[in-house]
């Protein structure tokens, strides 16, 4: 388990530091408050999908780039007030204690709008081997 958990915030970190090389200047700065601690990672039942779980912190006014990924995100908010907007759908507003889920692929982005910082539990259902985080171009 140990081993899984540094391999899995090495990945974290990894596509962190490409997603800053690959925007544009504006989200590089958002980038930077926003955190992420790895808590679980586990194979499913399902062969070839795991179960990720990480805690993510999002400064005042940071948003965080339109990206996807390659299952499903079932997100909880721990702390704060986070405004969620997935393609397709009109802007949604969570605050501490509400959830959202959000479909294999669907493009999204998410944005702290409140004073204090935010703080989201990702549950991630998801193929294995391919990058958790999937930059929108």
């Amino acid at each position: 388990m140990k081993q899984k958990h540094i391999l899995a915030s090495t990945v974290v970190t990894v596509v962190m530091m490409a997603a800053a090389m690959l925007t544009p200047s504006s989200a590089k700065a958002q980038l930077k408050g926003l955190g992420r601690e790895d808590l679980q990672q586990h194979d499913l039942s399902i062969p070839g999908w795991e179960a990720v779980q990480v805690m993510v912190d999002f400064k005042p006014g940071v948003t965080a780039p339109k990206h996807s990924h390659p299952g499903e995100e079932i997100i909880y908010v721990k702390e704060g007030v986070l405004e969620y907007k997935l393609e397709g759908k009109a802007p949604v507003i969570l605050k501490a204690g509400d959830v959202l889920f959000i479909p294999y692929g669907v493009k999204h982005e998410v944005k702290n709008v409140g004073k204090g910082e935010a703080k989201e539990l990702a549950t991630y259902v998801v193929e294995k081997g391919k990058p958790l985080v999937v930059l929108a171009k």
